[in-house]
């Protein structure tokens, strides 16, 4: 199996290992950037929690691994913005 090694490009079966279920655009994306194997997991480290690995020195993700960390954040839903708006204001009359 090719994938393996994580010197080769990720793969289709890569991706769907890594993120679960994705949508096919979502998954060319990801496959378009070139990335390694290797690549994609130091992507989903720095989705996980950027905050240790810059604190232990490492620069911030650029190139391929920066892509892909780019399209990981389009499928995290947003704690600002959970389709349910500003509350009501109460009314105190």
């Amino acid at each position: 199996m090719a994938s393996l090694s994580g010197s080769l490009r990720i793969t289709r079966d890569d991706v769907i290992k890594a993120i679960g279920a994705a949508d096919d655009v979502t998954i060319a994306q990801m496959i378009a950037t070139g990335a390694t194997v290797d690549e994609l997991a130091e992507a989903q480290a720095w989705m996980a929690n950027d905050e240790p690995m810059m604190n232990s020195g490492r620069p911030l993700a650029t190139g391929r691994v920066r892509e892909l960390v780019d399209i990981l954040a389009e499928l995290e839903p947003d704690d600002d913005e959970d389709g349910r708006g500003a509350p009501a204001p109460i009314s105190q009359e």
